[in-house]
């Protein structure tokens, strides 16, 4: 009887770089609790690597920036980072109808090339649901300017999701999870990942 050839083992697929970019400037935040969720439950579908890039920390050294070389090291390391994710989750607090305008200066220096086809998860929160399209009226367009893959699905929370700077609301915990998994579908067609 033949001895059956040998085959060689699946290699094991290297995590994805996740990095996720907190727009909010204060500590505690609701945009960073949402985040952290967020996070998490990309780890739950995905083997990632994750990043958080925390724009609270880093706003004192980014504000008086004006070109990418007057960026101190940390800065950049953190556009840097942005520029090389397999998959980006953005969130920003909604200031005065949008993103805040420090969110978007960390953007600014971010390579206008840099992330073609890169999948975006979209998150923000706000005081009520009335800003709630704010994913899609101002966040949404800023990453069609970086031909990036915007996921259908973004995740909008409100100050009643929340209860002492923790997400309280089983609702958008549902609503969390909901975007992870369709967020891992598409990133695993993109990317040809196995979990």
């Amino acid at each position: 009887m033949p001895v059956p050839e040998a085959r060689p083992l699946p290699m094991s697929t290297p995590p994805l770089k996740l990095v996720a970019v907190s727009g909010g400037v204060q500590r505690p935040s609701r945009t960073s609790a949402l985040v952290e969720h967020l996070v998490a439950a990309m780890a739950e579908a995905l083997p990632i690597a994750a990043r958080v890039v925390e724009l609270g920390e880093l706003a004192p050294r980014l504000a008086g920036a004006v070109y990418r070389k007057q960026l101190p090291p940390e800065v950049e390391a953190a556009v840097a980072a942005i520029e090389s994710a397999d998959l980006l989750i953005v969130a920003s607090p909604v200031f005065r109808g949008t993103y805040t305008g420090l969110f978007k200066h960390l953007f600014d220096f971010v390579d206008q090339h840099a992330l073609i086809d890169t999948p975006v998860l979209l998150a923000a929160t706000g005081g009520s649901d009335r800003h709630a399209l704010m994913l899609d009226t101002a966040l949404r367009p800023l990453f069609s300017f970086f031909q990036a893959l915007t996921l259908p699905i973004g995740v909008y929370a409100s100050e009643a999701d929340f209860d002492n700077y923790r997400v309280s609301s089983e609702s958008l915990r549902a609503r969390i999870v909901l975007a992870a998994e369709r967020a891992a579908g598409l990133v695993k067609a993109i990317h040809s990942v196995d979990r």
